[in-house]
């Protein structure tokens, strides 16, 4: 047995966390995920977006220890040649993890966001970036722009581009079809009753969509370009 060990058992869960890791590679070749058990014995994995936004997927699964932290192209590849749903995650990766994760509970319910609205944001941003942007990236005024308002009983917030792109970018929200989601994804293959839910506390903003959920630390900046 390894000393540092993950366990998924069940295949289709397996699957989920390969397409997670698969997108965090996308994002950025060295990136490094966190593995943390939860209070109600879920797995929870961790991975930064490079948009200043973190992403998390949860699966029924096991890591020993029970917070550490992976190379994601390591796990993938350990993941593709199991055969029994216990993997050897590689050398630790503790020291290269930067930040604090958000709190597990004290989120409040601000409104749901039909999934549409978001992915029609990412693609005008990704227009604007294509127009705009360097061999750097997008712009960062494009990417710290607030682009969507939303309030409710529990406050208002506001969703920078950056959080969009990130949720978008890990395909998070499902839609009809069989390629991935890209920037000009037909917004029809999107269900009308596909939700996104925003909830926050005092420092963080949460996305929690279908197949995962996006944090980032909430903002001052004053600009909003859609409102609901």
């Amino acid at each position: 047995m390894f000393e540092r060990t993950l366990t998924v058992p069940d295949a289709v869960e397996r699957e989920n966390l390969t397409a997670f890791l698969s997108k965090s590679v996308r994002l950025d070749e060295a990136a490094v995920v966190r593995l943390r058990m939860r209070a109600d014995g879920r797995l929870a994995v961790w991975a930064s977006t490079g948009f200043d936004a973190l992403a998390v997927r949860v699966i029924s699964g096991k890591i020993v220890p029970d917070d550490t932290s992976a190379a994601a192209d390591q796990l993938l590849a350990a993941l593709d040649s199991e055969s029994d749903g216990v993997v050897d995650p590689g050398f630790s990766m503790d020291s290269a993890w930067r930040g604090a994760l958000p709190p597990d509970t004290g989120f409040a319910h601000v409104d749901d966001v039909p999934a549409r609205v978001l992915i029609d944001l990412a693609q005008r941003g990704a227009a604007l970036a294509k127009e705009h942007g360097s061999s750097h990236g997008p712009p960062v005024s494009l990417l710290d722009q607030e682009v969507l308002h939303v309030d409710g009983e529990a406050g208002d917030v506001s969703i920078t581009m950056r959080t969009v792109f990130a949720l978008t970018a890990m395909g998070f929200v499902p839609y009809t079809g069989v390629d991935p989601l890209t920037s000009d994804i037909d917004l029809e293959r999107i269900d009308v009753d596909e939700k996104v839910r925003v909830r926050a506390t005092k420092v963080w903003l949460r996305l929690d969509a279908r197949y995962g959920s996006v944090f980032s630390r909430r903002g001052n900046q004053l600009s909003i370009t859609v409102e609901r």
